[in-house]
C-alpha cells in the first residue's frame, strides 16, 4: 500500500531522475518528435516540487495525486501533460478507496489509453504503463524489467502522437514518453528501497 512518505520520496526521486535524464529524453524526442520532452518533463517535476512546497503532501493520497496531476497539466506541454495529468487524476480517484500501487498504475494506464486513444503496441507511454501494472501485481517490477519495457518500444511503428507522422521511420527509436514513464517507475522502486 502506498503511503505519504513513499509518495513524497517517489516524487523527489522522479524530479532527480528527470533532471538527470533531461538531455536524453530531449534527444529521444528530437529523433521522432519535436525535441521538447526533456524540458517539458523538467518543468513538470519542478511544478510538482513547487506545489508540494506550497502545500506539503498529507495522508490524503487522493488530494496529493490531484496536486501532482494539476502541476503536470499546467506545466507540461504537448501530449505528455494531459497524459501524465490523466494518469495522476485516475490515481487520485482510486486512492480514495484503494492505495495498492499495482491497482493505481492499472487505473492510470486505463486513463492514458482512453485519453490518448491508444492501445498497447502503438509505441506510446502506454506500452510501459500497462505491462508495468501487471508486473507490479506479480511483484516482478524491477529496473531491468522496466528497461525491457522501454526498449520494447524501439521496434514498434508509432501509431499515436507526433511520432505517428513518421510511420515506418519511427521504427528503431525508443518512445520518449515510454522512457520518462520508465524513470517514473524506477523512481518509485527507489522510494521503496
Amino acid at each position: 500500500m502506498l503511503n505519504v512518505e513513499t509518495l513524497t520520496k517517489w516524487m523527489t526521486n522522479f524530479e532527480n531522475r528527470i533532471t538527470d535524464q533531461k538531455d536524453h529524453l530531449t534527444e529521444l524526442d528530437r529523433v521522432i518528435g519535436d525535441s521538447d520532452h526533456g524540458s517539458n518533463m523538467e518543468r513538470g517535476v519542478n511544478a510538482i516540487k513547487a506545489a508540494f512546497e506550497k502545500t506539503p503532501p498529507t495522508d490524503d493520497l487522493a488530494q496529493d495525486f490531484k496536486t501532482i496531476a494539476m502541476a503536470m497539466l499546467s506545466k507540461v506541454g504537448g501530449a505528455s501533460g494531459p497524459l501524465y495529468g490523466t494518469a495522476f487524476l485516475e490515481m487520485a480517484k482510486l486512492a480514495k478507496t484503494d492505495t495498492d500501487f499495482g491497482d493505481l498504475v492499472e487505473a492510470a494506464a486505463k486513463g492514458i489509453a482512453k485519453r490518448g486513444q491508444a492501445k498497447p503496441g502503438d509505441k506510446t507511454m502506454l506500452d510501459v504503463w500497462a505491462p508495468a501494472a501487471d508486473l507490479i501485481k506479480q511483484n516482478k517490477l524491477t529496473d531491468d524489467a522496466i528497461d525491457k519495457l522501454v526498449e520494447a518500444t524501439k521496434p514498434m511503428t508509432a501509431k499515436r502522437g507526433r511520432a505517428s507522422y513518421l510511420g515506418e521511420k519511427s521504427v528503431g527509436h525508443i518512445d520518449p514518453g515510454a522512457a520518462s514513464t520508465g524513470e517514473l517507475l524506477k523512481a518509485y522502486l527507489d522510494a521503496r528501497a
